[in-house]
């Protein structure tokens, strides 16, 4: 295959640099050879490629003096550290610096070719004979956007890129950015020093502006985000190109004018300025107040020209340094070395404004060469003023110079690796001539390390800023930034996750059947009801038998139905609650213990009327009969429900999300509503507890056979235990715990009852036949006897009792007297 474009043939298996390689550079060899890219020549010149003939090279309008000593410092930075003894004494360090002109094509261009290490000399070389050793770190570029563009390229290759002057806080985002370092501050620290300016000033109403880049944009954003918080607004944002037209200057500065705000931040490089102020200059926009973002606070350039609309400027500047001998290194034999030197030789033609004989510059700005003068040596460089050697303020250059010391310290540590003690995998080292350039680390010299996300930094008392202690955020707080100031509170329904650095929802928390807790008190309430079935049972197996009838059988069946309905009613208090269900709950559990407590009151009053009613024929107890003792059950029970539907009427349960009593979960628990209510249901329980309590307490003295009233005694002193302990339990708890201690109430005063009462009729039913007898309960003592025989049975049937009389316990009831002889 062949490809004819002026270009050389190309054959198969061969690999070849397309298109022209430009040979103007700085070039040191060394055994370690250090890229670099600076913006040279900046402001392209707009045209429209045709694409009949081959495409021209862009032009650029401007030569920057000042970029061209950034790279002679990082020349001069090298060359200090070949000189010394005790830095790197094995290496010797090389450059290979190339021009960016601020242009993201001319930049994605030349980083490609310091990191092939293609000679620029050899056009027609393959991939794999490359003259030159490649760069595994590069220092550059200047501009945001350009460096962001030179990350995307080379970040899949993890070369790291070393800024002297990308100030883009967005280049502080390390998933995207991983092989990124930065000697020049984030822009995020001069925003703020901005808005705190201009609130010091208290203008509120300000224009922005800005080129139409990477840098600017995020820049603006920030501004805006951090002005808010002061007060500060935007009277417009505006954006121009970074190729900026006759009508787009216009346009700039029409927005200008027609605003009513007198103070305008911008943000760009000096060249796009440059266009903005002339045409305010022309139109006569003379009253404003410019403030100066860093990358053009310093450009004396600026200042030079347009000193009388930038008069009162503000702004902030990179801090300046010294660098001694710097100054020397930049003049000595300037001349000589300009004819050797394409950028020199540039920089001598544009200072004096004349032709080097046998200059190798081919950059023409401002006029052609023919019209240029002769350069008539020696010129003075005492008689002219140039940004290149002047160096009273050094600020981007001090950026470069730390740059070159930051690599030279990584390789330095290279060299100083012990191997097995070394940053690599098994403590490996990395040899520090051959080495992959992930693995050129940046030393480490800090005061105090950065605070992951998760922490916040606290100044130490007396100590500089720099030094800090890193302080985890507390519960329910996070930071989710590198050097957070402060740690930032979740909202109500969200909490810290354990890293706090995330913000994550709340676990809503209830009593369910899923966790030990729920499974356990629903096994008990299931066993309640399976004992409860199972005395049942016995009952109904045994019900002729004189113990069973003994007891008034009819109260007993309902009083174990009613057991049944508390223990399943504890089931209603697990899992998920609802508003319906949180109604339904506390409603059943009222009643279904109202019914329980009315049926122990009423067995309770029954046996004491009986045997105080020991006169034949006591008319009293005919109104204790079976039809009476129901009524009365359900009459004490009424009382009950009509106070569950005052409160559900009122103001019933329902549920709500709690987030009080633990802040790190959402407990779902069902609010009582009215606490009068949910306390008069519990009060009316504890009443009739109370009445059943002292009617059994007046009969606990009554003969043996037939004394219930001591069970039920007992039982109720069981009933007042587990309820008295559950108020103040139950109000110092709270969520799933709260709900467990109500339901471990409901279970406990349930086998109370159920145990206390039944358990010793069932032991003589099941384990003493022998007493469950009319003869062997009548020869136990002489006192009382109710049993349940058919009304009119002869007292001779009862050998032992000498005397029997009518008793209307129930209607086949036959009391039979046996005592002193009286009837």
């Amino acid at each position: 295959m062949e490809v004819v474009f002026g270009e050389p043939t190309l054959t198969k298996g061969t690999c070849v640099f397309q298109g022209k390689v430009d040979d103007r550079n700085l070039y040191e060899e060394g055994d370690i050879v250090i890229g670099g890219l600076f913006p040279l020549h900046y402001g392209p010149v707009s045209f429209i490629q045709s694409y009949q003939k081959k495409p021209e090279p862009t032009g650029y309008k401007y030569f920057s003096a000042r970029a061209l000593r950034w790279m002679q410092t990082m020349a001069f930075a090298i060359e200090e550290i070949n000189q010394r003894q005790d830095f790197l004494p094995h290496l010797k360090l090389g450059y290979h610096i190339l021009d960016s002109c601020d242009d993201i094509p001319v930049s994605l261009r030349n980083s490609l070719i310091l990191v092939s290490g293609l000679h620029g000399n050899n056009i027609n070389s393959t991939c794999a004979g490359m003259e030159r050793p490649v760069s595994p770190v590069i220092i550059g570029d200047a501009a945001s956007g350009v460096s962001m563009a030179v990350l995307r390229t080379l970040g899949s290759f993890q070369i790291p890129l070393v800024s002297y002057f990308a100030s883009c806080n967005c280049l502080s985002n390390k998933k995207e950015f991983p092989t990124f370092m930065r000697i020049m501050p984030s822009d995020a620290f001069q925003i703020k020093a901005l808005v705190k300016l201009i609130h010091y000033f208290q203008w509120t109403w300000v224009g922005v502006i800005g080129v139409d880049s990477d840098y600017a944009r995020f820049a603006i954003q920030l501004f805006l985000e951090e002005s808010s918080k002061f007060g500060v607004c935007a009277a417009y944002v505006h954006l121009y190109p970074v190729l900026l037209s006759k009508e787009s200057v216009n346009k700039v500065v029409q927005t200008i004018k027609r605003s009513s705000a007198k103070v305008i931040l911008n943000f760009s490089g000096e060249s796009e300025l440059q266009s903005i102020l002339r045409e305010c200059g022309n139109q006569n926009v003379m009253d404003i107040q410019w403030i100066a973002s860093e990358a053009w606070s310093t450009a004396k350039s600026l200042w030079k020209e347009f000193h009388s609309l930038l008069k009162g400027t503000l702004g902030f500047a990179i801090r300046k340094a010294e660098i001694p001998g710097l100054q020397g290194f930049l003049t000595q034999q300037l001349l000589s070395r300009a004819r050797k030197a394409h950028f020199l030789a540039e920089l001598w033609e544009e200072i004096f404004d004349c032709k080097l004989n046998e200059s190798l510059n081919d950059h023409v700005h401002g006029k052609t060469s023919s019209d240029r003068r002769p350069c008539s040596a020696p010129e003075s460089l005492n008689s002219v003023f140039s940004e290149y050697w002047d160096v009273s303020q050094l600020r981007v250059s001090s950026n470069v110079y730390k740059a070159v010391y930051l690599i030279a310290h990584a390789l330095h540590d290279l060299s100083a690796c012990v191997p097995g003690a070394g940053p690599f995998a098994d403590g490996s080292c990395a040899d520090p001539i051959h080495f992959l350039p992930w693995q050129v680390s940046a030393p480490l010299s800090m005061c105090s390390e950065s605070c992951f996300p998760g922490f916040r930094k606290a100044n130490r008392k007396g100590e500089p800023v720099c030094c800090f202690d890193c302080i985890p955020c507390a519960e329910g707080e996070i930071s989710n930034e590198t050097d957070s100031a402060d740690c930032r509170r979740c909202s109500i329904e969200t909490w810290s996750n354990q890293a706090r650095n995330q913000c994550v929802p709340k676990a809503i928390e209830f009593l369910s059947y899923q966790e030990s807790m729920g499974m356990v008190l629903c096994a008990g309430s299931v066993f309640g009801v399976c004992v409860t079935a199972a005395v049942s049972g016995v009952f109904i197996a045994y019900r002729t038998t004189p113990v069973v009838r003994a007891n008034n059988m009819e109260l007993s069946f309902l009083l174990l139905l009613f057991l049944a309905v508390c223990f399943l009613v504890s089931l209603m208090f697990i899992e998920e609650p609802t508003d319906w269900l949180c109604r339904i709950r506390y409603t059943t559990f009222g009643i279904s213990f109202s019914l329980c407590t009315s049926c122990i009151l009423a067995k309770t009053v029954v046996v004491l009327m009986a045997f105080r009613s020991t006169l034949p024929g006591n008319s009293v107890m005919r109104w204790f009969g079976p039809a009476q003792q129901r009524a009365s059950v359900f009459l004490c029970t009424s009382v009950q429900v009509i106070i569950c539907l005052v409160w559900l009427t009122t103001r019933p349960p329902q549920v709500v999300y709690n987030t009080r009593h633990q802040s790190a979960k959402i407990i779902m628990e069902c609010m009582v509503g009215s606490e009068v209510g949910f306390w008069c249901v519990l009060g009316y329980i504890g009443f009739l507890a109370c009445l059943c309590f002292v009617m059994a307490f007046l009969a606990r003295k009554l003969p043996d056979n037939f004394n219930e009233a001591k069970f039920i005694t007992f039982s109720m002193l069981i009933f007042f235990a587990v309820w008295i302990t559950f108020i103040p339990v139950y109000m110092s708890t709270s969520g799933k715990y709260m709900v467990a201690v109500h339901v471990f109430a409901i279970l406990a005063s349930a086998f109370g009852i159920l145990l206390c009462i039944f358990a010793p009729k069932c032991f003589i039913v099941l384990l003493k036949p022998e007493r469950n007898t009319r003869r062997q309960i009548m020869l136990k003592n002489p006192c009382l006897f109710l049993f349940s025989f058919p009304l009119g049975v002869p007292c001779g049937r009862l050998a032992s009792c000498p005397g029997c009389v009518p008793f209307p316990l129930r209607p086949y009831a036959l009391c039979c007297r046996v005592g002193s002889g009286s009837p």
